[in-house]
C-alpha cells in the first residue's frame, strides 16, 4: 500500500498525465502538462524510482553543476498536484515523465496505487501522434475512452483500435480493468515538420482539457507562440514549391472532410470557452500570462519577435506518405493509441478505426 504524507486532502481531483518518447510527437503532451505544473506552481510530492522502469542506455542520466558541486537527475516520472481556484476549486494531479523501457504492468499499478490512495475521480492521459493534417488549420484533437458510459455522457469516441500499443494505451486499459475512468486525448502533429517544440499542438490539447474538464488554464504565451510557430512555417515552407504544393493538397483534403463540422455545436463549444477566458472569476487574472518563458527551444527571428521552427520536411522525403513520393494519402483521426517522433504514416489505418497513427517502422497504425 503507498501511503502519502504531505498531502492534503485533495478536492475532486482529476489525473492528467503524459509521457515523452513514443507517445509524445513534436513533445505536445509533456509539454502540456509542464505548463499546467508551471502555471499553476505544482508541488512534488512522489517519484517513481528509476531503477525499476528505465534502461539508463536509452534514456541515459544526466550531470549538472549545482554551486561547483555535480549532480545527476534519473529519468523518472514525478507526480505533483496543483489546485485550480475559481468558484469550484479543484485538484489536478500531474503526471509527467518518459516511456518506461520495462515492467509496464508494475509502472501503471504503481500509478493507479498513487490513484487510489488520492481519491482521483478520472484519469486523462495526453498523446500526440504524428498526421497528414496541415500546419495550416486547426490541430485535430480527439478524445477516446473504453468506457461506453463514459464517451456517451461526454461525448467522446468509444475506442475499438487493435494494433501495437504505447504506455498511454496500457495506462487507459489498467485503469479501465481497475474500475477508474479514463479519457485519453491525442493531438494531430503534421509530419512534415514534426520536430518539437509544437506551441500550436499544446495549445489545442490545453483547450480540450479545458472543455473536458469545464476548467479556465491560463495558457501565458501559449498563444503567442503558437502564431509564431505557424508564421515560421508558413515561411520555410513558402521556400520549397513542392511543400507548399502538398501543404495544399492537404488543407484541399481536410477542408472538404471538416465541412459538416461546423455545427452549432461546435460553435457553441468556441463560445463557452471565450466566456471562460473573459470571465476568470475571484483570484485570477483575465486571461492568464506565464510567469516563467518556459522550456521552449525553438528559435526565435530577433528582429521580428517570430519563431522559426526547424524547416519542414520535403514531401518525397518525409515520412507518412503512402503509395510512394509525391502521393500523401488522407488525414485519419487519431484515437486512443500511441505515436512517437521518428518518421512513418499514420494513414494507412482504417478510417472507422480510432486507434491513432503510430510512426513505428513496420505498422503505421499503432495506439
Amino acid at each position: 500500500m503507498i501511503e502519502l504524507e504531505g498531502v492534503p486532502e485533495l478536492i475532486d481531483p482529476v489525473m492528467v498525465a503524459a509521457f515523452e518518447g513514443w507517445n509524445d510527437a513534436g513533445d505536445a503532451a509533456s509539454t502540456a502538462v509542464a505548463h499546467l505544473d508551471r502555471e499553476w506552481k505544482g508541488e512534488v510530492f512522489a517519484a517513481l524510482d528509476a531503477e525499476d522502469y528505465y534502461d539508463f542506455q536509452v534514456n541515459r542520466p544526466t550531470v549538472w553543476m549545482d554551486n561547483g558541486a555535480r549532480k545527476i537527475t534519473w529519468p523518472t516520472t514525478r507526480l505533483s498536484v496543483v489546485r485550480v481556484g475559481g468558484d469550484k476549486p479543484r485538484d489536478l494531479v500531474l503526471v509527467r515523465g518518459i516511456e518506461p523501457s520495462m515492467r509496464w504492468r508494475s509502472f501503471c499499478n504503481e500509478l493507479l496505487g498513487f490513484a487510489h490512495e488520492l481519491g482521483v475521480e478520472m484519469v486523462v492521459v495526453l498523446g500526440a501522434l504524428l498526421g497528414d493534417t496541415p500546419h495550416t488549420r486547426p490541430v485535430p484533437v480527439s478524445g477516446v475512452t473504453s468506457d461506453p458510459d463514459l464517451a456517451r455522457t461526454m461525448d467522446l469516441e468509444e475506442t475499438r483500435y487493435e494494433g501495437p500499443t504505447g504506455i498511454v494505451g496500457i495506462l487507459q486499459e489498467a485503469c479501465t480493468h481497475a474500475g477508474v475512468p479514463a479519457v485519453s486525448l491525442w493531438a494531430a502533429v503534421p509530419h512534415y515538420v514534426s520536430q518539437p517544440p509544437n506551441p500550436k499542438a499544446t495549445l489545442a490539447l490545453l483547450n480540450r482539457l479545458e472543455d473536458l474538464l469545464g476548467l479556465r488554464i491560463p495558457l501565458g504565451e501559449l498563444p503567442e507562440d503558437a502564431r509564431a510557430w505557424q508564421v515560421g512555417v508558413d515561411q520555410l515552407a513558402a521556400e520549397d514549391s513542392e511543400v507548399a504544393e502538398y501543404v495544399q493538397t492537404l488543407e484541399e483534403a481536410r477542408d472538404t472532410a471538416e465541412l459538416p463540422e461546423a455545427s452549432g455545436e461546435a460553435i457553441a463549444r468556441e463560445f463557452e470557452r471565450y466566456l471562460r477566458r473573459r470571465d476568470p472569476g475571484p483570484g485570477q487574472p483575465p486571461g492568464g500570462h506565464a510567469t516563467e518563458s518556459g522550456d521552449a527551444t525553438y528559435l526565435r527571428d530577433t528582429s521580428s519577435g517570430r519563431t522559426r521552427p526547424p524547416k519542414p520536411v520535403r514531401p518525397e522525403t518525409g515520412p507518412g506518405l503512402p503509395g510512394g513520393p509525391g502521393r500523401p494519402g488522407p488525414a485519419r483521426p487519431p484515437a486512443d493509441g500511441a505515436d512517437d517522433r521518428t518518421d512513418e504514416d499514420p494513414a494507412d489505418e482504417d478510417p472507422a478505426d480510432e486507434g491513432p497513427a503510430d510512426d513505428g517502422p513496420d505498422d503505421p497504425s499503432r495506439d
